[in-house]
């Protein structure tokens, strides 16, 4: 996160200007979590959009109530 906040590496978030966490999910295993995100990349936009709200319906920035970005 203080590398997307502070844009310290190139790549998509830096060119989009994307610096909040919207959303996350937690996996014992990276296997797990690897698999879930190529799972979502086939997803249609809207669906996506559906899960952010369903969770965090006013989209705030989650990374804001951890202690070491403050």
């Amino acid at each position: 996160m203080f590398e997307h906040k502070n844009k310290l590496v190139d790549g998509f978030t830096k060119k989009y200007g994307l610096d909040r966490l919207i959303y996350f999910e937690t996996y014992q295993y990276i296997n797990d979590a690897i698999k879930r995100e190529k799972n979502m990349k086939k997803w249609k936009r809207q669906w996506k959009i559906d899960l952010i709200e369903e969770e965090n319906p006013t989209w705030k920035d989650l990374s804001k109530d951890w202690t070491y970005f403050q």
